[in-house]
């Protein structure tokens, strides 16, 4: 008995140390006064070649979405709940770019990846925030494209400008909330001191990777009510267009189809990149830790995505160019006069 309890002595010592020395090298968010991001896989080499793409590529996510915005307020043509709804999706771009690129180009210059913890904790609430308002958006779209093509006669009643306000309201409030939540359950969790981010900017997967506490909460609410939400929304992408197909296929005329095309085939062609970079950053991110795939994933979603998307919007909109052409046939004969 005598040994046996001298065992559990030594055995509950041993534990306290270590809990101890575990206690000492993992604080709590309050005391960890930065991270360090792993950053992009490039040779310094090639540094200064990849700067200079990505700053092109963020000027003219920037400028061909405020273009798309100007264009929408300017011309009485164009206000229209799409072009509504469009002009919301184009200042969400911009933003969702804004979180991340500016900040991922100057660690790029000054080779300095460490960011603060406010930082991060704001890196990663806009993050979510605007991931989770462009996809709502896309399917508050998909919805308007479905009420167009299914009850052209009462589209005017259906998407009045009460209910396009109201839709776009519930996106940001919805898309706030859940960021927040996010949010507030990171904020809850320890992390080692000197903690490194596998990635170049603070995503959710990488900073709940990185962190020393005990991660169940955190991945029931991301299976739960991110999972539920990207059901939901991606459903009534899907619901709608498969309706919309429904309605076609009753009267088959290449009047209509043509039609149907010409108005949600921009639309269809952002919805597949959407979802199929966020399903790549999903399959590459199950990995133990981050990849190669998963950090060009990102880059595809955070700025090549936002970036094609006024020229997806343009090139096949006959609206928007007839709205560019009067644009600059009045900024040209005004510098005439």
């Amino acid at each position: 008995m005598l040994s046996i309890c001298n065992k559990f002595f030594t055995f509950s010592i041993g534990l306290y140390s270590q809990m101890q020395k575990t206690s000492l090298n993992c604080k709590n968010q309050s005391s960890v006064p930065a991270f360090f991001l792993l950053g992009l896989p490039i040779q310094p080499e090639q540094q200064g070649m990849f700067f200079a793409l990505f700053l092109g590529m963020y000027l003219t996510t920037v400028l061909g979405n405020l273009l798309i915005i100007l264009l929408i307020r300017m011309d009485s043509h164009l206000h229209t709940p799409m072009y509504f709804f469009l002009s919301h999706l184009a200042l969400t771009d911009i933003s969702f770019s804004s979180v991340t690129v500016p900040k991922m180009l100057m660690n790029m210059q000054t080779q300095r990846w460490s960011i603060s913890y406010l930082e991060c904790i704001s890196q990663l609430y806009f993050y979510i925030f605007f991931a989770c308002l462009d996809n709502s958006l896309l399917s508050v779209m998909a919805y308007d494209r479905y009420v167009a093509i299914c009850y052209p006669l009462h589209y005017t009643n259906k998407m009045n400008p009460a209910f396009c306000i109201f839709l776009v309201t519930g996106c940001w409030f919805f898309s706030c909330v859940h960021s927040l939540l996010h949010t507030i359950l990171v904020n809850q969790l320890s992390f080692c001191a000197e903690t490194i981010i596998p990635h170049f900017f603070c995503d959710l997967t990488a900073v709940l990777k990185s962190s020393c506490s005990d991660l169940s909460l955190n991945e029931l609410v991301i299976f739960i009510e991110a999972g539920f939400f990207f059901i939901v929304l991606l459903s009534g992408i899907l619901g709608s267009y498969i309706c919309m197909v429904a309605t076609i296929l009753k009267v088959l005329s290449i009047k209509r189809i043509s039609k149907a095309l010409s108005t949600c085939s921009s639309h269809l062609f952002v919805v597949a990149l959407y979802y199929g970079t966020i399903a790549s950053i999903y399959f590459a991110s199950s990995s133990g830790k981050s990849t190669l795939k998963d950090i060009i994933a990102s880059i595809m979603y955070l700025i090549v995505t936002p970036m094609l998307n006024p020229f997806i919007y343009s090139l096949r909109n006959k609206d928007i160019k007839c709205a560019f052409d009067t644009f600059v046939r009045d900024r040209v004969s005004a510098q005439c006069r």
